[in-house]
C-alpha cells in the first residue's frame, strides 16, 4: 500500500494510492487531520486496513509534497564515493557526514513543476531516497536504526548551485528556494531491509540517464546516518532524512547542464516508484 497527500477541487486530502485513483482516508481518521499526523501516531497499518478494497474516491487530483507540514528535513551531502571525487579537491572519504537543513516550502509534489527563479539559471537535480522517521529516539544504535523508519519516499533535492557558494561554511540559501525540489509521490511503508539495502537510484533528464548508483555504495549508510544524527538531536516521528545523491548532477558535467523550462526529470528507485517533475520559470 502507498499513501499520498493530494488535492482535488481546491481541497487537500490524504489517502491510499490505487491504480484507479485515490481512496481518501481523512474522514475515517478525524484524529489525524494530515498524513503527518498518521505517521506520528504510528498509524500507517491502520490506514492500510481502512483502505482495504474500497473503490477510489478521487480520479481527478494533483499530488502534493507528500508531507507538506513535515517539521524537520535534514539532508546528507556528498555521500557516494564518486560524488566525493567530483569535487576534485584530493580529499579522502570524510570521516563525518555533511548535513544541512531543508524546509518543506522548498518542495513540491509529483508531476508538479520545479520552479527556476529569476535570480539564477543554475537549477540542478539530485535524485535521492528519503526516509521518514516513525519511532523517535536519541543516540540510536546502528543495529536498531531500521526499527525507527516508518516509510520511504523519493526526493529530487533541487539546488540553485551558485547560491550554495554565497558563504564560506553553509549551503542553506542554495537549498531552500520555494518549489525548487520535490518529495513524493507517496510514502511506502518500510517493512523489509531489502527496500533500502538493495535499492538502486536512477535519475533521468529528458529520458537520458544522468545518475545511476546503489545505496549499498553510500559512504555513510542509512543506519549510520540515523545513529549519527540522533547523537546530537532527538529524532521525532515525521522527521525526514534525505540520504544522499549519486554522481552525475548537472553542475558536475562538462560542460555543466542545468535544468531549463520544458525539461522533465525522473527519479526512479526500485520498490518505491518514480518521482517525475517538469521545470518552469517563476512567474513574474
Amino acid at each position: 500500500m502507498k499513501f499520498a497527500t493530494y488535492s482535488s477541487a481546491n481541497e487537500t486530502f490524504y489517502g491510499a494510492v490505487t491504480d484507479n485513483g485515490m481512496i481518501a482516508l481523512n474522514d475515517a481518521f478525524p484524529q489525524w487531520p494530515t498524513l503527518l499526523d498518521a505517521v506520528q501516531a504510528g498509524g500507517l497499518s491502520a490506514l492500510t486496513e481502512a483502505a482495504g478494497d474500497k473503490a477510489a474516491t478521487h480520479t481527478d487530483f494533483h499530488y502534493e509534497m507528500v508531507l507538506p507540514n513535515a517539521p524537520r528535513i535534514l539532508c546528507v551531502g556528498v555521500n557516494f564515493p564518486d560524488r566525493n571525487a567530483e569535487y576534485k579537491d584530493g580529499s579522502e572519504q570524510p570521516k563525518f557526514m555533511s548535513l544541512f537543513p531543508r524546509f518543506a516550502s522548498g518542495f513540491t509534489g509529483h508531476n508538479r513543476p520545479l520552479i527556476r527563479p529569476p535570480e539564477s539559471p543554475q537549477l540542478d537535480y539530485e535524485g535521492e531516497v528519503a526516509i521518514v522517521i516513525g519511532k523517535g529516539g536519541r543516540r540510536i544504535a546502528q543495529a536498531d536504526a531500521y526499527d525507527h523508519i516508518a516509510a520511504l519516499t523519493l526526493c529530487n533535492e533541487g539546488t540553485i548551485r551558485d547560491w550554495v557558494r554565497h558563504a564560506k561554511f553553509n549551503v542553506t540559501q542554495g537549498k531552500n528556494w520555494d518549489n525548487s525540489g520535490s518529495i513524493g509521490p507517496w510514502l511506502v511503508p518500510f517493512t523489509d531491509v531489502a527496500q533500502l539495502d538493495d535499492a538502486r537510484i536512477i535519475t533521468r533528464v529528458n529520458g537520458e540517464v544522468r545518475q545511476d548508483d546503489v545505496l549499498s555504495r553510500m559512504m555513510h549508510p542509512i543506519r549510520r546516518e540515523i545513529e549519527y544524527i540522533s547523537t546530537f538531536m532527538t529524532l521525532h516521528p515525521g522527521d525526514i532524512i534525505v540520504t544522499g545523491t549519486p554522481t552525475g548532477s548537472g553542475a558536475r558535467l562538462d560542460p555543466p547542464q542545468f535544468l531549463k523550462p520544458g525539461d522533465v526529470v525522473e527519479v526512479v528507485v526500485n520498490g518505491i516508484g518514480t518521482l517525475r517533475n517538469t521545470v518552469e520559470d517563476e512567474a513574474q
